[in-house]
Formats: C-alpha cells, sequence, structure tokens
C-alpha cells in the first residue's frame, strides 16, 4: 500500500514560507505553489526598493526647494544607473537559473562570480566620471547656481559609490536566479531600516550626529545599501543559501563573462529604450503646460506603484523559465508563464477597475487644484483601461528575457514605444488637439500592442531553443 499524500499546505502556511524562505525545488513543486513562493517575496523586493528615493525626498524636503531639487536632478541620473543595472540583472538571472535547473551548483557559483566581477568593472568608469564630473553633470541638468555649488556632494557620493547600487542588485539577481528570493527582499529589508534611521540623523543633526544636509542623504542611502550588499557577501560565502561561493570558484572565466555580456548587453539597450522613452514622453507632455506635467507625474506615479507587485510576479516567472528549461521541462515553464501571467491579468484587472471607478477620491489626496486633478484623473482612468494587456505583457517580456532571449523583447521596446507610442502622443497631443489625453491614449494603445506581439511572439516557442 502506497503511502498516503500529505495535505497541501494552506495559502497562510505558503505566505509565511515564501517570505522566511523555502527549499522548494521549483522544477518539481506545483505550479501554483512555486509562483506564489517567489513572487511574494519578489513583491515585497519591489516594494521596499522605491522606499530609498521617498525616503530621502521627505526628509530633504525639510530643507528647502533646492535641497528637493538636488535630489531629484540626481534621480535623473541614477534612473539610467538603475537601468544599467537591471538590463545586467536579467543577464545573470537568466543564467543563473538555468544553472540551478540542470542542477549544477558549482556552474551556477561560477557565474555568480562572473556577475559580481563583471559589476565591479562597469562601476569604475561611473564612479570616476560621478567623482569628476558632478557639478558639469547638475548645470547641464539645468540645476540653480545653489544645487551646483552645495548639492554636487551628494550626486558624488551616490555615483562616487555606484558599485553598491550595482552590487546591490546584481546580487539579488543571483539570489532570484537559484530561488533565494527570501533573501533578496531581506537585503532591502536591512538596507531600508538603517536609511530610515539614518537619513533623519544625519540630514537634520538629530542627536549625537553630525547636520550634514543633503550630504547625509546621499551617505544614509549609500551606508543602508551597503550594509545590505555586506549581508549579501555573507549569504554567498558562508553558504547559507542555495547558492554558495567556495575558494575555487574565485577566478575570471573569459568565456562565460563574454556570454554575460553579450545577454546582458542586448538587456542594458532594452531597459535604456523603456527608461529613455518616458523621458521623451514627459517632453511631449509638458507642451501642453506645467499643469498637464504635474497631472502626469502624479497619476503615473500611482500607476507605477500600483504595477510593481505585477513586476515582481512578471521576475518570478523569469526564475521558473530559467530553472525549467535548465531541467529540459520547457512544457512545464510554458504553463508556469500562463499561469502567472492570468494572476497578473486578476490583479492587475481589479487595480484598473478601482483606478477608473475611483480616480477622483484618490487623485484629491495628492493635489487640490482643479487643473491639475483633472489631467491626473483623466492619466488614471484611460492608462488603467489598458491593465488587462499590460498584465500579460509584463509577464511575457519577463519570461523571454528568463529564457535569455533578450533580443525579442527588445525589438518590441523599440517598435512599441519608439516606433508607436512616441509618434502618437506627439500626434495626438499636438497637431490632433488632445493635449495631455493623447499621451495618456498613446500609452494605453502601445502597451497593449505590445502585450499581443509578445503573445505572437511567445506562442512560436523559439525561446525555448534558446541556449544560455
Amino acid at each position: 500500500m502506497s503511502a498516503p499524500e500529505s495535505p497541501a499546505p494552506s495559502l497562510w502556511a505558503s505566505l509565511k514560507e515564501a517570505v522566511r524562505g523555502t527549499e522548494q525545488d521549483f522544477t518539481e513543486a506545483p505550479v501554483g505553489r512555486a509562483i506564489l513562493l517567489l513572487s511574494v517575496p519578489m513583491v515585497l523586493e519591489m516594494l521596499m526598493e522605491s522606499v530609498f528615493a521617498i525616503v530621502d525626498v521627505f526628509f530633504v524636503s525639510r530643507l528647502g526647494a533646492e535641497a528637493i531639487a538636488t535630489v531629484g536632478l540626481t534621480e535623473s541620473i541614477l534612473a539610467l544607473l538603475y537601468a544599467l543595472a537591471m538590463g545586467l540583472s536579467i543577464g545573470a538571472t537568466a543564467m543563473i537559473s538555468r544553472r540551478t535547473g540542470e542542477k549544477d551548483p558549482d556552474a551556477a557559483a561560477r557565474v555568480a562570480v562572473q556577475t559580481i566581477a563583471l559589476g565591479g568593472l562597469v562601476s569604475l568608469p561611473i564612479a570616476v566620471a560621478g567623482v569628476l564630473f558632478a557639478q558639469p553633470l547638475l548645470e547641464l541638468l539645468g540645476g540653480s547656481p545653489w544645487v551646483v555649488e552645495h548639492g554636487f556632494r551628494y550626486t558624488q557620493i551616490l555615483l562616487g559609490g555606484n558599485v553598491i547600487i550595482l552590487l546591490l542588485f546584481l546580487i539579488n539577481a543571483i539570489f532570484r536566479g537559484v530561488g533565494d528570493a527570501a533573501v533578496s527582499m531581506r537585503v532591502l529589508g536591512i538596507a531600508n531600516a538603517l536609511n530610515i534611521l539614518l537619513c533623519p540623523c544625519l540630514v537634520l543633526g538629530l542627536g549625537p550626529f553630525p547636520e550634514l544636509g543633503v550630504v547625509g542623504a546621499a551617505l544614509a542611502t549609500t551606508i543602508g545599501r551597503g550594509v545590505g550588499v555586506c549581508y549579501q557577501f555573507y549569504r554567498l560565502f558562508r553558504g547559507t543559501s542555495r547558492v554558495a561561493i567556495r575558494r575555487q570558484h574565485l577566478h575570471v572565466e573569459p568565456a562565460t563573462l563574454l556570454a554575460m555580456l553579450r545577454l546582458s548587453g542586448s538587456a542594458v539597450f532594452q531597459t535604456l529604450l523603456g527608461t529613455a522613452s518616458w523621458t521623451v514622453l514627459v517632453r511631449i507632455v509638458a507642451s501642453a503646460g506645467s499643469a498637464a506635467v504635474a497631472g502626469y507625474t502624479i497619476g503615473m506615479r500611482i500607476i507605477v506603484f500600483a504595477l510593481l507587485p505585477s513586476w515582481g510576479m512578471s521576475n518570478a516567472a523569469a526564475t521558473l523559465v530559467g530553472q525549467n528549461l535548465g531541467a529540459r521541462r520547457p512544457e512545464r515553464a510554458e504553463q508556469a508563464v500562463w499561469r502567472a501571467g492570468f494572476y497578473n491579468m486578476v490583479f492587475l484587472g481589479s487595480v484598473g477597475l478601482g483606478f477608473i471607478f475611483f480616480a477622483e477620491p484618490l487623485i484629491s489626496t495628492f493635489t487640490q487644484v482643479p487643473e491639475v486633478a483633472a489631467v491626473a484623473v483623466r492619466c488614471l482612468r484611460i492608462v488603467s483601461a489598458g491593465f488587462l494587456f499590460y498584465a500579460y505583457g509584463m509577464v511575457l517580456t519577463q519570461a523571454l528575457n528568463g529564457a535569455g532571449d533578450t533580443h525579442t523583447p527588445t525589438l518590441l521596446n523599440l517598435v512599441c514605444f519608439w516606433g508607436l507610442e512616441l509618434p502618437l502622443a506627439w500626434l495626438l497631443t499636438g497637431p490632433l488637439g488632445m493635449g495631455p489625453s493623447g499621451a495618456f491614449v498613446s500609452i494605453a494603445i502601445a502597451f497593449s500592442v505590445f502585450a499581443l506581439l509578445g503573445v505572437w511572439v511567445f506562442r512560436r516557442g523559439r525561446w525555448k531553443l534558446h541556449r544560455v
């Protein structure tokens, strides 16, 4: 007689396991459970990543408009660094997850070492340029004389210490690739907690701490992230995670490094295309006036925050695709993607309905200026109308990246955002007289087309044959 099957864990038990960390083999676990165990900590990780800038602005706002401008202008530079880090992370996750699925922990550890080495190499020229040219950069971005003269130290610290930002992203990508999503979440929890504690102390000079103003915010953020990186190294070298780096792994493998560069190069271009398209879109909206820009900013901040959980679920799909392709189970990889897409559709569809019906009271909590509120409400309603499409588009894009096919999402970004969204936004906003609503319509159309093309490409199945 065979032993009776143990009952499936309850939802609450699975949630606790997801946050605490799990030893589950994601190539064997039920697909729905695997998605839950990976996506919950990834969602929390994404939410915590967004907290850094919010904390800095919150405390720096006590110092006046010029200090806030310093943070804002530096964030616009860091957006490019984040795009670079995310692109490199895509390549790292694809390679690590594939080796994990192949049940080759030594190969996964060697890829992890190459990932860290790549982060160090890339960060060096950025650090030098950031320290030497912080003032000219701020001046180029339109910073006031006060920002250029007094705020450049903030920019110098963050760009000079960019290796910490890159390593935080890249090592967390390693943990996600092997399935240790809870470790990535914990790293950002530690970094955020320290930043929240140190930021008011160093900015405002509380207790025994010196009053450093805007520079204090940069130091607090860098220290918080730095401690997070130290914890990452602790987990990697102590062997307390699914990937353990030993002395024999500590050497550069040119072939692996070149393969990662080829894979990540396209992914970096992919993320830069997306980041730059938003910058151009803001410029198009600006042609309708300051109220349009303010309304757009409020509406899109709410939308981006609502999309963070979806990015977490999409990252879970990428890990599952990589691991299952490594285990030579492409059908299971495909099943995981469609299931994750459905879950994402249910979530985003519900959020979208809420935004459509309750846009006005939600926007009223951010602004009472009628002209700004009207634009923000239209932004929220029009963009949310495409949430059902976005849900699948986000998951399918990350799934292709997780398979190592970074070229296809890059091409989709180029066609849909630069070939369709931006020209359409210009046409609708200006010549056709729709004002800022034209830009919002272009976003909804472009993302919907992006999702439909993603479905077509994914169904063709060539990603299953991609070698990493």
